[in-house]
């Protein structure tokens, strides 16, 4: 399976990264680069409009030969959102979105809507913003976790029918998520393994988590 790792601006990234293979193609998303260097991560490819991404910093990946996608200012996407469609588009299966989880709030939740995108529907996408770890959920996903940890379900474009998890402390069993809906707040994983299946639509798996030291 192909992977990627998407960077974007607004980091830092405050929890350990969970495992991902080593030969992951890693995208910078403008400001994004920043993060990487921070995470000791090497910048395969950097896409965005270049506006919060140092000129140095810029220079000296393109004296390095790392592919540089450059984008108009005036545009009508995010350089996250750009970033990813180069991801899928050069045939990652699989992607680690890495990110912020402060600043502007309408950043954030586009961030989150933008995870769940139908685009991404042959995808298996993750992210780790700030301190939360997210999943999307596309028919079944399986997670490790410890016991008490938080975990909330989120129906993401409408309602998701069919949903049934296990291993959590209140279970769903062929139950609704409808959008707009808080009933999947502050679940909790009573041991180790969790599953959360949708028979059809999405669900935004959130993990707050606690941050590295």
């Amino acid at each position: 399976m192909r992977s990627a790792i998407v960077i974007s601006a607004g980091g830092p990234v405050r929890r350990a990264l969970p495992p991902f293979p080593d030969d992951a193609v890693v995208m910078a998303a403008d400001g994004g680069a920043l993060e990487a260097e921070r995470l000791g991560l090497r910048i395969d490819r950097l896409v965005g409009d270049l506006d919060s991404a140092p000129e140095d910093v810029v220079a000296r990946l393109d004296a390095e030969g790392v592919p540089i996608e450059r984008h108009p200012a005036d545009k009508d996407a995010s350089d996250l959102e750009l970033a990813l469609e180069v991801a899928v588009r050069e045939g990652a299966e699989r992607v680690l979105v890495l990110g912020g989880d402060g600043g502007r709030l309408d950043h954030t939740v586009g961030v989150g809507l933008l995870l769940a995108s139908n685009r991404w529907v042959d995808v298996e996408v993750d992210a780790v913003l700030g301190a939360a770890l997210v999943h999307v959920v596309r028919e079944k996903r399986a997670f490790s976790g410890a016991p008490g940890e938080l975990i909330s379900l989120y129906a993401m474009g409408g309602a998701a029918e069919g949903v049934t998890t296990t291993g959590l402390r209140w279970q769903l069993d062929d139950d609704v998520l409808r959008a707009g809906s808080t009933r999947g707040l502050s679940n909790e994983f009573v041991g180790t393994e969790a599953t959360v299946r949708a028979r059809e639509g999405v669900v935004l798996a959130i993990r707050p988590g606690t941050e590295s030291p």
